[in-house]
């Protein structure tokens, strides 16, 4: 129990240095490659938006995330509401996650369907994936 609270309030102490830096760009990945995002969903409980900072694997369009904890509580928002918000190259773009449980929780976010940049998808998980499935 104590280890949690060492770690988490480790955790908040370094997303607080580096979220303003990369949500403003800072380590963004390129069109294919490995870098620094800033993610933002919803709060479960609040409906407050909350905000952290991520590594991620960029692949086009797509974006994964991932990690071990399977508390993590961005992970637990996402499940909630899928609909999220990813800082990249200091942009923000609206996107839908697909949230994928296993030793490795991995989350891709892909770009909302819609008639602009602001369209919504439907809401839900979408069918499984065999390329992050395998994962599990």
């Amino acid at each position: 129990m104590l280890v949690q609270q060492i770690s988490r309030q480790a955790f908040r102490a370094f997303n607080t240095v580096v979220l303003p830096l990369v949500r403003a760009g800072l380590g963004s990945p390129l069109p294919i490659g490995l870098g620094g995002v800033v993610l933002e969903t919803t709060g479960r409980v609040s409906g407050m938006p909350r905000q952290v900072p991520l590594v991620a694997a960029r692949f086009g369009d797509r974006i994964a995330v991932s990690t071990v904890r399977a508390d993590s509580q961005w992970l637990a928002n996402l499940e909630a509401s899928p609909e999220a918000t990813v800082y990249l190259l200091g942009k923000p773009l609206p996107r839908q996650a697909t949230v994928t449980r296993g030793r490795l929780n991995v989350v891709e976010l892909v770009m909302r369907a819609g008639p602009s940049s602001e369209g919504r998808k439907q809401v839900g998980a979408g069918p499984p994936r065999a390329d992050i499935d395998g994962l599990q």
